[in-house]
């Protein structure tokens, strides 16, 4: 399938996803939205993906937000639409069965940080900014930002950053644990790819059971989070990934895993 705001690139089980408008700096309007969530669940259901990076065309941004002009075009029933539409595709993302990184080459502003923080890790270019800056135009995040931020770096820095809309460039957002490692510019996908065949490299069933357990837990209490993580290593236990992970670990041999 054609795309008119992605470019899609699929080799060694990796999917590089990339939102193609720089002219705009890859902003997002409803129609971007919308896709982005199509693109998404045809990722989902593809047996040849197992990992998918999205990062945004060109050399200033990721995602430098919403699209302001459109945006402030759309009427209290459009508005309503493109909040739940954010925040559907985003959690989707988030509960996606593959492994998904966001390689941050530029400005992730508002919208393009609440997408980021949806996926399960983020790495950040040098020249990255990332911040919620909304209540610099008289909104609020709205796709998740004070729901991911405040989990993310904690109550305290989160309400400072979405309160004064600061900047937070990358080497500050990898000290507060927005973003998990910065990078020069080139070595940005070459390193997301790197990481993801590292993780593939894992049992398929182990990491999403991990997963699971990580963004469920954090809903529960800490008992009820342990018996989630029980059940889910009663899962793992009942797999022929378990047995060939410990079996080669005892035979001193790299394992073969089937994701079964």
């Amino acid at each position: 399938m054609g795309w008119e705001y992605f470019l899609v690139e699929v080799e060694e089980e990796i999917a590089l996803v990339t939102i193609n408008r720089p002219k705009v700096l890859n902003a997002v309007d409803f129609n971007v939205i919308k896709e982005a969530g199509v693109l998404f669940r045809e990722l989902e259901e593809r047996s040849d993906v197992r990992a998918i990076i999205l990062t945004g065309a060109g050399e200033k941004a990721f995602i430098a937000g919403g699209d302001i002009a459109a945006m402030n075009a759309l009427s209290m029933d459009e508005a309503h639409k493109f909040v739940a539409t954010g925040q559907r595709v985003i959690s989707d993302i988030e509960r996606s069965s593959k492994l998904t990184i966001a390689a941050i080459n530029g400005f992730a502003l508002g919208g393009g940080t609440e997408i980021a923080m949806g996926f399960d890790l983020r790495i950040a270019s040098e020249k990255a900014m990332l911040g919620l800056p909304e209540v610099s135009v008289g909104l609020i995040a709205g796709w998740g930002g004070t729901q991911r931020l405040s989990r993310l770096i904690g109550k305290g820095r989160a309400k400072y950053y979405i309160f004064t809309g600061e900047m937070i460039q990358a080497a500050e957002a990898e000290k507060i644990g927005l973003v998990n490692k910065v990078v020069p510019p080139e070595e940005l996908i070459p390193t997301c790819k790197k990481i993801a065949k590292k993780i593939l490299n894992n049992s398929p069933i182990a990491v999403l059971q991990s997963k699971k357990s990580i963004n469920e837990g954090l809903n529960m209490s800490l008992d009820q989070g342990q018996k989630y993580e029980a059940d889910a290593w009663l899962v793992n236990y009942a797999t022929s990934d378990r047995n060939e992970g410990l079996s080669a670990f005892l035979e001193k041999r790299k394992p073969q895993f089937k994701g079964k």
